[in-house]
């Protein structure tokens, strides 16, 4: 029996050789994966950063655009209010020197 069972480690040993060296090569295959994953994960880190920048930069002149227009918008509007206003007295002083006219 004790030599059937060293018959048999002897038959396995060279499958627990192949299996250790695959575990072996798994392991650096995994150690150097991990590695390259780490610095395409960093440069991927330093685009999104770069990228947010870039947006926190438009917003920036987005906003500084929309309070500029925001006060062009007012001052169209205080402007156009007063026009309306002139023309409003214009055409009563107008109505009133046709009515002049035509009493006369």
């Amino acid at each position: 029996m004790a030599s059937s069972s060293n018959d048999l480690q002897q038959v396995l040993k060279p499958l627990y050789n192949r299996a250790s060296e695959a575990e072996d090569r798994l392991a650096r295959l995994e150690v150097a994966l991990a590695s390259k994953q780490d610095s395409g994960y960093q440069d991927l880190l330093k685009k999104f950063n770069e990228l947010q920048l870039t947006l926190e930069d438009a917003r920036t002149l987005q906003d500084s655009e929309r309070e500029k227009v925001l006060k062009e918008v007012q001052q169209l509007a205080s402007e156009n209010a007063k026009l309306q206003y002139r023309i409003l007295h214009l055409v009563r002083a107008l109505e009133e020197a046709d009515s002049k006219t035509i009493s006369n």
